[in-house]
């Protein structure tokens, strides 16, 4: 197995994205694939060319782009234009203080999952869920001390008390609002992926989500730009084998 050449970072907001692409030095390539709003940046770090790609705003409500649905079909256009051989779901999440979870931590994935499409039918039960094991990056997140744990996906910034049943049966450590769009276009085109989160928010705290989230974005941006390049130095030379 030849070593890794192109590993592809998607993050759905701007600010999310900014400190990482400043940090790798990347440059603008505008579009990814039009009318889609995404736009692309690109460079190197080591022998790996690298992508970060952020979903774009939207041009009716002029904000980010989040959300499973724009997450996916980024994720495709990534697919399709770029041709990576690692996909980096990247960027924020609300994390748990049940599971030890504190603000700027960084979780690894180990799945992806969503918390709110609940279709009480016979197989459709699993379809909603769509629970998908993401690459496995144990010995990642054992070298550079990161946490590890089930991102689950859902289109409300808010956890409202269903969802929150849900995500405990999910066994989730990071709840956050694009993974599961990516891990379902990734699939389909059978490019690996990990989740690389970093957290904003307490779930189960007593803080109101939106606030904590304005709050700690900053914090949380700087703790992805330095987790994204300690990850992308690890990755430096190494194939894609299991544990990565």
């Amino acid at each position: 197995m030849a070593p890794l050449k192109r590993v592809a970072l998607l993050f759905a907001m701007e600010q999310e994205a900014a400190p990482t692409i400043a940090r790798l030095g990347l440059m603008p390539k505008g579009l990814l694939e039009p009318p889609l709003p995404a736009l692309a940046f690109e460079g190197t770090r080591g022998s790996l060319t690298v992508d970060v790609v952020v979903n774009g705003k939207d041009a009716r409500f002029a904000v980010a782009n989040v959300g499973t649905v724009p997450a996916a079909l980024t994720t495709h256009a990534a697919c399709v234009a770029l041709k990576p051989d690692l996909l980096i779901s990247a960027g924020t999440a609300g994390g748990f203080k049940a599971r030890g979870g504190a603000i700027g931590d960084v979780y690894v994935s180990t799945e992806s999952v969503n918390h709110d499409r609940r279709i009480s039918i016979p197989g459709f039960d699993r379809y909603g869920d769509y629970l998908t094991p993401t690459h496995d990056a144990s010995a990642l997140a054992a070298a550079l001390g990161f946490k590890a744990g089930v991102v689950s996906s859902g289109n409300s910034l808010e956890c409202a008390s269903v969802d929150l049943e849900h995500l405990i049966r999910l066994g989730a450590s990071a709840k956050e609002m694009e993974a599961g769009g990516v891990a379902y276009a990734a699939g389909l085109h059978g490019v690996p992926l990990i989740c690389l989160k970093a957290v904003t928010d307490i779930v189960d705290g007593d803080k109101p989500t939106a606030d904590e989230f304005v709050q700690n974005l900053h914090t949380a941006a700087k703790a992805i730009e330095d987790a994204a390049v300690a990850v992308l130095d690890y990755l430096d030379g190494k194939e894609l084998t299991t544990p990565l």
